[in-house]
């Protein structure tokens, strides 16, 4: 047999729950008890629980609450798996090698049925999205050994547009993934303040000798959360926006962040919205304008901003395009 078979099998014979000596084992599957060994202590690398009692009554056993739980998964489970699997890779996810591996596992010791039906809906599943620079995922890797391990960084970040701010011991509380961006949320030294990071702007980022603890009950999430998202109805100015359009129009614009969150009052061609002000006169215009014709709008402020956006974008083009006929002109000429 194989070295993998063996170690399959002493897996098996162990989760029996009885005790059983190298010499038994070895005695059992006709192996040569160095063999056993080796298959012992690769088991333990793998991550399983093995423990060697001595004496009289001693042996190899494995603790209860590994051999308790199940090594094998039913169809759903493992078309689960791989699924998660894609989702995670083309996310960046920062293990995703190693999860990888896991799936790999999963295939070798399937039977020809199982392995094609995997592979069937390992093929089913597709995820568009660009994917992550190598740098930028050995990042992520590095923000979640520290978030885990509780270990200072240093980092160097970018806020855009060339500007690069001072090296700064950053103490990483968690990462979240949100509409196909990276973040890292935590204590920054250079503000003394909890922030939050795109990982795509990280420039550098080392591990330090320091360690920190994260606060009990912290969650990255809702912290990211409330920095994008506007606040709750007591801090700004709200106003009622009335939406018309479409069915599958309206369902698309509820998904989206800025929107789906300030729902009030849903009908299938109708959805009224309560917005910040402040939200009308900047995002919410631009984001509505490829919609073009195919939303009627009930707010004189939002429409009044459109109407200005696009006059905007209007006299840009017609700009450039009178730009463009005068140089086919001279070429001419």
């Amino acid at each position: 047999m194989t070295k993998a078979d063996n170690m399959l099998s002493i897996l098996w014979m162990l989760r029996s729950g009885k005790r059983m000596t190298a010499k038994q084992l070895a005695e059992e599957l006709e192996i040569h008890v160095r063999t056993v060994y080796r298959c012992i202590d690769s088991l333990c690398a793998s991550g399983v629980p093995i423990v060697a009692d001595t004496g009289p009554n001693g042996g190899y056993h494995i603790l209860s609450r590994f051999a308790d739980s199940p090594l094998i998964f039913d169809h759903e489970e493992q078309k689960g798996l791989i699924h998660a699997s894609v989702f995670a890779r083309e996310a960046g996810y920062p293990h995703s090698e190693a999860l990888a591996r896991a799936m790999d596992k999963l295939k070798r010791y399937a039977n020809e049925k199982q392995l094609a039906q995997l592979e069937r809906h390992g093929g089913g599943l597709s995820v568009i999205y660009p994917p992550i620079d190598g740098k930028y995922q050995s990042f992520l890797q590095l923000l979640e050994e520290a978030t885990g391990q509780g270990r200072t960084l240093e980092m160097e970040y970018h806020r855009g547009k060339g500007e690069v701010t001072p090296p700064r011991l950053f103490n990483p509380y968690g990462i979240v993934y949100w509409k196909g961006n990276w973040y890292a949320v935590g204590h920054c030294g250079y503000r003394g303040e909890l922030r939050s990071f795109r990982v795509d702007r990280i420039l550098r980022l080392q591990e330090t000798e320091s360690r920190f603890e994260r606060p009990a009950g912290f969650s990255a999430k809702d912290f990211l959360l409330g920095q994008l998202l506007p606040g709750p109805e007591g801090d700004a100015e709200l106003e009622t926006v009335r939406i018309g359009g479409q069915e599958q129009v309206l369902n698309e614009l509820c998904r989206h962040w800025l929107f789906g969150h300030a729902l009030t009052e849903r009908r299938p061609e109708e959805a009224v919205f309560r917005l910040e002000r402040t939200m009308l006169l900047t995002y919410a215009p631009y984001f509505l304008m490829p919609y073009g014709t195919a939303l009627t709008i009930e707010s004189e402020l939002l429409v009044r901003k459109l109407a200005e956006a696009g006059a905007r974008i209007s006299g840009h083009y017609e700009a450039m395009l009178s730009n463009l006929e005068r140089r086919k002109g001279d070429e001419h000429e």
